[in-house]
């Protein structure tokens, strides 16, 4: 993956040092995320942390989505929920050193799924051609 849009995370925790995974970001990732208000942004950090810095990810942070490349993460907040779709650099989530953040959205219906799979499809193309 091309080192593109890497914002610095900040690790909380003085004892976690060891990063095991590095997150890129898509312009369209950033836009969303530039977009929102600081408790969404400090949720999406706490997720962040704990992709970069663990080794085992469960599954209540982030699943993989159903026959696609993609992995989501969901936030709620508000009763609203907030999907990131990311990719990554290996077969398995737990084995993986990249994530590349791809986009967000706000869920209102199941509908939105296939339409943000579809867009995200869209962006990862244009992020490989572009690297």
């Amino acid at each position: 993956m091309q080192k593109r849009n890497e914002l610095v995370t900040f690790v909380r925790d003085k004892k976690t040092t060891n990063k095991v995974r590095v997150i890129y970001y898509t312009d369209e990732y950033l836009s969303f995320y530039n977009n929102v208000d600081e408790t969404i942004k400090s949720k999406i950090a706490y997720l962040k942390e704990i992709l970069i810095s663990e080794k085992v990810i469960k599954s209540k942070y982030a699943k993989k989505l159903v026959d696609t490349d993609f992995y989501e993460l969901r936030l709620l907040l508000n009763n609203q929920y907030r999907v990131i779709f990311f990719t990554i650099d290996s077969e398995d989530l737990n084995q993986a050193t990249e994530l590349l953040f791809i986009n967000a959205f706000v869920k209102k219906s199941t509908k939105d799924y296939q339409k943000q799979i579809k867009k995200a499809h869209k962006i990862l193309e244009q992020w490989t051609e572009e690297s």
